[in-house]
């Protein structure tokens, strides 16, 4: 028995029994990039038995130390270079959390090594490196699946709205609205000046566009790739208006509001903002149809047909479910290849940051024609 057949029957057995052989046939996985994000999703993914993370790799020691005990995963090899990692052997899949400017980079070396890829989003920053992202996407063997991360469209939640909207129950979508509203600063933050090396460069990612993508693009990207899940399309032009109301570090806005016009005669409206009080946030994508109206989140799903609002709890934090369906279709031999549809859904929220920047209608041709 080969060891590919060992992993592909994992999914096949009793759930104890993998766990009593979860040693010989899990999943071997390596994590690149082990901040917050990455270390989270590294631990998700390791409750699960089919999976096992074997390697870590970051720039900074003490991140690959502090992840190893969270996750846990004591015996994990430490990789300084991400490309020593894709070229061990004793890797079957790797997961990429590191910060967006590299995205295009990591993911098309990743590609390259033919282990199975999650890969967080969003796809890159700019339409140079989107576009970077579907040609090797494009290019990629049809039996390495490619995942990025947007839980939305594996979260169980989710998974029911899309199936109630495809039955026809609220009819033809008229409008639609998205928000996500939260506190991410207070406003009195230092002000830093802008990096000067590279150890500066990955300290200070989070806070320019250069390194960043702006925050539509980083943040948001969440709430537009599912609500183009839910048209069936990407949109056809945007206008918007953003600013700065209190943020004094780097130089992304605070606040933003964007009109996507998708075919159909459409507008879906999105709402942003990252300076509400402490207590309060909102977060969610709403679609009115002809018959009634489904809202999404993360933490639930609902809907409305005239006869009262039907409400359902999420069962539990939907990066489960994304992690668990990558690992279904590794250890199934089914893959998936999203790096086409993950960089449309990135260029929908750069399409929205163009029309913020220009102050005028930008459609989604004139962004592609831009790099």
């Amino acid at each position: 028995m080969t060891r590919r057949t060992l992993v592909q029957s994992a999914a096949l057995v009793p759930l104890q029994a993998v766990r009593g052989t979860a040693q010989n046939s899990a999943v071997r996985i390596g994590s690149i990039g082990v901040g917050g994000r990455g270390t989270f999703t590294a631990k998700t993914i390791s409750a699960d038995p089919r999976a096992k993370v074997v390697a870590v790799c970051d720039v900074v020691p003490e991140q690959m130390t502090a992840a190893k005990a969270k996750i846990p995963a004591p015996d994990a090899k430490e990789f300084k270079n991400y490309q020593d990692l894709l070229a061990s052997k004793d890797i079957d899949a790797v997961m990429i959390s590191t910060p967006v400017y590299l995205h295009p980079e990591h993911f098309e070396a990743a590609v390259k090594s033919g282990k199975h890829i999650y890969i967080e989003k969003p796809a890159g920053m700019d339409v140079a490196g989107c576009k970077r992202v579907m040609r090797i996407a494009d290019g990629a063997d049809r039996k390495q699946n490619i995942t990025f991360g947007f839980q939305q469209r594996y979260g169980g939640v989710y998974v029911k709205a899309k199936q109630m909207l495809d039955t026809g129950a609220i009819g033809k979508i008229r409008e639609v609205h998205g928000e996500f509203l939260k506190f991410a600063l207070a406003g009195n933050e230092p002000p830093l000046p802008p990096p000067r090396n590279e150890k500066e460069k990955l300290e200070q990612w989070k806070l320019w566009r250069a390194t960043f993508g702006e925050v539509i693009v980083e943040t948001y990207v969440h709430n537009l790739d599912a609500i183009n899940w839910f048209m069936g399309a990407h949109p056809l032009k945007a206008y918007g208006t953003g600013g700065r109301t209190v943020e004094k570090r780097g130089d992304l806005l605070d606040h933003l509001s964007v009109t996507y016009d998708y075919p159909g005669n459409v507008q879906a409206s999105f709402l942003g903002s990252q300076m509400t009080p402490r207590f309060y946030r909102s977060n969610f994508e709403r679609y009115i149809g002809e018959n009634g109206v489904i809202e999404t989140a993360r933490e639930y799903w609902s809907y409305n047909i005239g006869k009262g609002v039907v409400h359902e709890k999420s069962a539990h934090e939907i990066t489960i479910d994304s992690v668990t369906e990558f690992l279904n279709r590794v250890t199934t031999g089914k893959p998936e290849n999203t790096g086409v549809r993950g960089a449309e859904s990135t260029l929908t929220c750069i399409l929205g940051q163009m029309a913020i920047d220009h102050h005028k209608e930008v459609t989604w041709d004139e962004m592609m024609r831009s790099a």
